[in-house]
C-alpha cells in the first residue's frame, strides 16, 4: 500500500490495519481508530483486511488437448497477516493477481477442453489450492478462484469442436440405441423361457394329475374286486351254512361249499339269462354246455331245453329266437 499523507493524524477504519514506521525502522501495528504520526519522522502504510478479488479478463491459453481457449475468472483472496502483507511483498495486491494469471494458464493446460467444460468446479478447486500454496508466504490466503467465461479462441476452433462434440454424441446415442435392442433381445429371451418353463410345469402337473387318477382308479378297482369277493365268500359261506342245517351236522363241510358255490354260479346265471330276455335289443341268443350247468350232456343243445329255459323267464321271452352253440336269428 502507498505510504499514507503526512499529517499530525492517521485514522485506520474498521477492516483495515496499519503500520507505522519512524525513520523506516521499528514498525507499529496500528489499530481502527486515530492514530498520532509525526510528518517527517513517522511513514504508515494501511492494508484493508476484508476480502477482496481479482479480475482476470480474457486469459488466452491452451487445454491439454492442444485447443486454443480464452477465459475468464475472478480471484477471491484475504490479507491474514498484515506484517507479511506489508513487508513480504512489494505490492500485494499486483503480485496476487500475477500469480492468479499464471496459476490459470497452468492448470489449464492439465486439463482436456471436455474436463473444464463438464467438471468446471474442479478446476476452480485446482486452481484455489494452486494459488493458495503459493501466496501463504505473503500473509494473505486464495479463499475462492471461479471461471467466469471459457470459450474457443476463434470460430474455426469452435466449429470443429462442435463437430467433435456431434460425433460424440452419435456415437453415445448408437450406444443407446444397441443397448436397447439387447435389452429387448434380452427381454424377448427371458419371455421365452418363462413361456417354456410354464409349459414345462403345465404338463408336469398334467402327468401328476393323470397318473393319480390311474392309481386311485386301481386302487378303486382293486378295492370292488376285494369287496366283491368278500361279498361272495359270505354268501358261499351261508348257503353252506344253510345245508349243513338242514343235515343236522351244524358244521358245513367241503361238499358243502362245493355245492353251495355251484348253487351260487347258477342263481347267477339265471340273472344274466332274465336280463337277456328283458333287453329289447338282442334277438340271437347262445346257450352253453347243459352239463356245466348240471344238466345231461345228451341235451345240452336241445331246443327243448331252451324252450324250457324261456318258459321259466316270462312272458318276454316268448319272441326270442333260439340257436344252438353257434347260429343266429
Amino acid at each position: 500500500m502507498p505510504a499514507q499523507k503526512r499529517d499530525f493524524f492517521t485514522i485506520v477504519e474498521q477492516g483495515h490495519e496499519g503500520w507505522r514506521l519512524a525513520l523506516g525502522t521499528n514498525p507499529v501495528k496500528l489499530t481502527p481508530g486515530l492514530n498520532i504520526q509525526i510528518p517527517i519522522y513517522h511513514t504508515t502504510h494501511l492494508l484493508d483486511m476484508r476480502e477482496s478479488s481479482i479480475n482476470i479478463p480474457n486469459l488466452p491459453g491452451y487445454t491439454a488437448d492442444n485447443v486454443p481457449v480464452v477465459c475468464s475468472g475472478s480471484l477471491f483472496y484475504r490479507v491474514t497477516d498484515s506484517y507479511k502483507a506489508c513487508f513480504s511483498v512489494s505490492d500485494v495486491g499486483e503480485n496476487v493477481k500475477n500469480i492468479g494469471q499464471s496459476a490459470m494458464r497452468s492448470v489449464l493446460g492439465t486439463f482436456t477442453y471436455d474436463q473444464v467444460i463438464g467438471d468446471r468446479n474442479g478446476l476452480n478447486t485446482h486452481l484455489n489450492k494452486i494459488i493458495g500454496d503459493s501466496i501463504q508466504d505473503w500473509g494473505v490466503e486464495c479463499t475462492r478462484f471461479e471461471i467466469q467465461s471459457f470459450q474457443p479462441a476463434n470460430r474455426e476452433v469452435e466449429r470443429q469442436l462442435e463437430l467433435q462434440m456431434e460425433a460424440e454424441r452419435n456415437r453415445r446415442k448408437q450406444l443407446l440405441d444397441t443397448q436397447a435392442q439387447i435389452n429387448v433381445a434380452e427381454g424377448q429371451k427371458q419371455k421365452t423361457i418363462l413361456e417354456s418353463e410354464g409349459h414345462l410345469e403345465a404338463k408336469s402337473n398334467e402327468a401328476d394329475a393323470a397318473f393319480k387318477t390311474v392309481v386311485r382308479e386301481a386302487e378303486a378297482r382293486k378295492q370292488q374286486a376285494l369287496m366283491e369277493s368278500t361279498a361272495i365268500a359270505e354268501q358261499v359261506e351261508h348257503i353252506a351254512q344253510s345245508l349243513a342245517d338242514k343235515r343236522s351236522g351244524g358244521v358245513p363241510t367241503a361238499e358243502d361249499k362245493k355245492l353251495a358255490l355251484q348253487t351260487l354260479v347258477e342263481l347267477k346265471r339265471l340273472e344274466q339269462l332274465r336280463a337277456i330276455a328283458q333287453s329289447k335289443s338282442n334277438s340271437t341268443y347262445f346257450f352253453g354246455d347243459r352239463a356245466a350247468m348240471g344238466r345231461d350232456a345228451s341235451e345240452a343243445f336241445g331246443v327243448d331245453y331252451a324252450e324250457q329255459v324261456k318258459k321259466g323267464l316270462g312272458p318276454s321271452a316268448s319272441n326270442m329266437t333260439v340257436s344252438g352253440a353257434i347260429g343266429s336269428a
